[in-house]
């Protein structure tokens, strides 16, 4: 017997046509990452100041309603200059451009300071994340890598599996798209494909590999459910149309930038704040 709808039609097949955008935009988001990622020092800087003073231009007109204003220049001006300081400067750059930032966002409207101050401090912690796992050691490619493996396996995995299975809405309320099947089935096959590229590339133990690779991917998750519900509470779908077939940097972000701090602190727990990747991936 066949399923059919409460009319009695079919229900509708999943839409695939963002599909032809999407890789197009992954293969040039991984290329850019990857050059990135290979060189590290001020040219990852420099691209970290730039997609994370894109990222929070959205943040700014997200929670102001408002188009960008002298304000929200100047907060992306002092996360730019933070992060471009780093490679000389360590986390120090950030954490005072992030406080002088933080002293201006004071004088902005009231009822967005708490989402501005909350802004600068995510991002700064973020930034910090982000840089320091790179370092300047060969194992920041590595752990880049490595994340990003988890991270983009765990985001195709769910859009497949949910597209093709469907099934109980993971939460309705947040994010009407996401489906139990495409959290778990990404979730399986993130977790799958960092514990395989963890045995290839470390000759630490691979159940550590496989308990931070399913670590890594339900942090990513509910990185991204926290995003959806904050741009559900200002009622808005993307952050931005930057990306085709993806929508802004922070909705391509939100499962990166939680994992990227997960790794963050992991290595810099057991390895120190100088050695984060080394931290994260020899054990």
């Amino acid at each position: 017997m066949s399923s059919t709808g409460p009319s009695g039609s079919a229900p509708p097949r999943a839409s695939w046509t963002d599909l032809g955008p999407r890789l197009i935009s992954a293969a040039v988001l991984i290329a850019i990452i990857a050059v990135g990622l290979h060189f590290g020092g001020y040219v990852w800087a420099g691209l970290a100041a730039v997609v994370f003073g894109i990222t929070y231009r959205e943040w700014e007109q997200m929670v102001t309603l408002k188009p960008l204003a002298p304000l929200g220049m100047a907060l992306i001006a002092l996360l730019a200059i933070g992060t471009l300081a780093f490679p000389a400067f360590g986390p120090s750059a950030l954490l005072v451009a992030a406080l002088i930032a933080i002293g201006i966002s004071l004088f902005g409207d009231r009822p967005v300071i708490v989402w501005r101050v909350g802004g600068v401090v995510y991002f700064a912690i973020t930034i910090i994340a982000v840089l320091a796992m790179r370092g300047n050691e060969p194992a920041g490619i590595i752990a880049g890598w490595y994340l990003g493996v988890v991270i983009a396996s765990n985001d195709t995995g769910a859009y497949f599996v949910g597209r093709v299975v469907g099934g109980t809405k993971l939460a309705p309320m947040i994010s009407p798209a996401k489906t139990v099947s495409g959290a778990v089935g990404g979730w399986l096959i993130g977790t799958v494909a960092g514990t395989i590229f963890w045995m290839i590339f470390t000759p630490s133990p691979w159940w550590l590999g496989l308990i931070f690779s399913a670590v890594l991917g339900l942090t990513g998750q509910a990185g991204d459910l926290t995003e959806s519900a904050i741009k559900r509470l200002f009622r808005i779908k993307d952050s931005g149309d930057i990306i085709p077939g993806h929508g802004g940097f922070m909705d391509r972000l939100d499962s990166v930038t939680a994992g990227v701090i997960l790794v963050f602190v992991i290595g810099a727990l057991h390895g120190g704040i100088d050695h984060v990747a080394t931290g994260f991936l020899y054990w």
